[in-house]
């Protein structure tokens, strides 16, 4: 099973193992460049400063240079406004830094007294009464002001026009179905493009609307899920086991990869602790496992699939039958860690919402991830945009020669 796993993920769009697509001749003007930006709540700012150092390495008005764009959680909504606006790549870039430049925690859930009284109320009548039946509590935080910012400034009915313009071959967005409990990725792209299904995944073919969005950033827990057709969705980075599987069967050569987790994070010392993990600690710990591990592991995966694949002669795996290729991935992760940046912001979230997080360990050393999930603020995020700015900066001719050179077949490579 694991070798079927890895093999299927790394195969052409609706093939198996052994019948992907031949090693690929394409040049810089005919290869597909997919961009994937996984979750991460407001960790997501990072990957707007890396997209605003992309757009002012290239010329003025230069096309989209990614031409299939895959987003999961808050990475799904950062790349609806680069596919809505995918004709004019610099104009839609310019318009997303705007946005999260100015963030405040009210535009994504209700952080008024009120709001996060009544939800604490109804949690509390609920555990005491054993239930509301219907009226049951059903996240944490109530997410209305989001939809309402999204309906508003990303109008998803363009991305058909940014598809039949030949600026956009595939968007995708991936949630995770709480009934079939199968990872969704819902696409809209050229018709060529066919569906697929795989252990526990599939992909499906839909115009995207806001309602897939707020279903693919749906925070377990802290965020409802959201219906779409017969079932409830929540996060997409919820058992999703192939985070690079969806760019490769949407026809990409080359993947460029942002991630919202320190590269090479330094690990903690293994150290005896007396006191019981506070409720923060936990929910940060089970959030990173959530939006990080999974994309590091399939990296990982590819890594070693290339790097198999260079030891076997081209004529072998042409007389076995075998038509595997290597991809060449360019992976930029933030070169600080994001949760002690979030501790110098901690104290900028509306009072209500850090009496709340106080309240479960939030404030504590050990829960400065969940806040760093939830710090939609502005100055927190421009530091975030700064970081991610810098980092791609720092790397500006590997970006350049990545999205400019023909397709070389390498393994998996680290910015930095």
């Amino acid at each position: 099973m694991a070798n079927e796993t890895a093999a299927s993920v790394f195969t052409d769009r609706p093939a198996v193992a052994a019948q992907s697509c031949p090693h690929p001749t394409e040049t810089s003007s005919t290869a597909k460049v997919a961009l994937i930006m996984s979750g991460g709540g407001a960790r997501a700012a990072y990957q707007v400063g890396v997209l605003k150092a992309i757009a002012e390495m290239l010329p003025e008005d230069a096309p989209n240079p990614f031409p299939i764009i895959c987003g999961t959680s808050a990475g799904a909504i950062n790349g609806a406004a680069l596919a809505i606006y995918a004709t004019r790549f610099q104009e839609g870039v310019r318009r997303l830094s705007r946005i999260w430049a100015n963030f405040q925690v009210r535009q994504v859930f209700r952080a008024d007294a009120w709001g996060i009284i009544g939800s604490g109320a109804r949690w509390l009548t609920a555990l005491l009464l054993g239930g509301l039946g219907r009226h049951n509590p059903r996240s944490l935080l109530d997410r209305t002001p989001l939809y309402a910012l999204l309906s508003k400034y990303l109008p998803c009915e363009k991305i058909q026009q940014s598809i039949d313009a030949g600026a956009l071959h595939a968007f995708s967005v991936t949630a995770s179905g709480y009934t079939s409990t199968q990872s969704v990725t819902f696409f809209q792209g050229a018709t060529s493009i066919p569906p697929w299904k795989r252990a526990r995944r599939i992909g499906c073919a839909t115009p995207i609307t806001v309602q897939h969005l707020m279903a693919s950033s749906a925070i377990p827990f802290i965020f409802s899920a959201v219906k779409i057709n017969r079932e409830y969705f929540g996060d997409g980075s919820m058992r999703q086991v192939a985070p690079l599987s969806a760019a490769l069967h949407l026809g990409a050569d080359r993947i460029l990869v942002i991630g919202v987790r320190q590269d090479a994070e330094e690990q903690p010392p293994r150290v005896q602790v007396h006191d019981h993990p506070s409720l923060a600690q936990i929910a940060g710990h089970v959030l990173n496992s959530i939006f990080l591990d999974s994309l590091e592991v399939d990296l990982e995966r590819l890594e070693r699939i290339n790097n198999t694949l260079k030891t076997i002669p081209a004529h072998y795996l042409k007389e076995g039958g075998m038509t595997l290729r290597p991809v060449e991935v360019l992976a930029i992760s933030p070169s600080a860690d994001i949760a002690k940046i979030a501790e110098r912001h901690a104290l900028s979230l509306p009072r209500p919402v850090r009496y709340l997080l106080r309240g479960i360990g939030a404030y504590n050393r050990s829960g400065a991830n969940l806040v760093s999930y939830l710090l939609f603020e502005k100055d927190y995020c421009r530091e975030l945009m700064a970081l991610g700015y810098a980092d791609a900066l720092r790397h500006k001719e590997q970006v350049k020669a990545f999205l400019d050179v023909g397709f070389t077949g390498q393994a998996v490579k680290k910015a930095g």
